[in-house]
């Protein structure tokens, strides 16, 4: 299944720093960047295969999709870890409601956020090799928020490359 049939969050590698430059010159079709990470929003991104889906409870009551680029789709597939440098998975969510058409159904209501995780273990080595970006209406949220990512990954995921998706096969 493609991306453009569910909504996901990733992590964007590279490119933090030219768009954070570009911002600062004041380009128009500057991308916003993370702070701590200058992870940005990956073009393209919804066109991406998907890992997962997934349902958080409350309190954030959400519908979740993750999507990855090819190198993070290869990467599933082959049970490859840790994950290659240039893996991108991106994470979109939205509240969780009930279909007014179906009741036993739900389906996605108001996005809440869009997360990206970038592989990159020379730019990011205190973080698992990892960068962290997450976004509310194509804006990054504020340095104190994206302190708490690595940390809870590091946690509960360390194991997994600090990854907590499973491919759906």
């Amino acid at each position: 299944m493609k991306a453009g049939h569910l909504v996901f969050l990733a992590v964007a590698a590279g490119s933090g720093i030219a768009a954070v430059a570009a911002a600062a010159d004041g380009d128009p079709n500057a991308r916003a960047a993370s702070p701590i990470y200058g992870v940005t929003i990956p073009e393209g991104y919804r066109q991406w295969d998907l890992i997962a889906p997934a349902q958080e409870g409350e309190p954030l009551n959400e519908l979740r999709a993750v999507l990855g680029n090819t190198i993070a789709v290869n990467a599933y597939r082959e049970g490859k870890l840790p994950f290659p440098d240039g893996t991108i998975l991106t994470k979109l969510a939205w509240k969780h409601v009930q279909s007014p058409e179906f009741e036993p159904a739900s389906i996605p209501g108001a996005a809440t956020t869009v997360q990206i995780m970038v592989k990159d273990t020379k730019k990011y080595p205190a973080t698992g090799g990892w960068g962290f970006g997450r976004f509310v209406d194509g804006k990054p949220v504020d340095a104190a928020q994206h302190e708490t990512c690595f940390a809870c990954h590091e946690a509960r995921v360390k194991d997994h490359d600090f990854v907590f998706t499973r491919f759906a096969p």
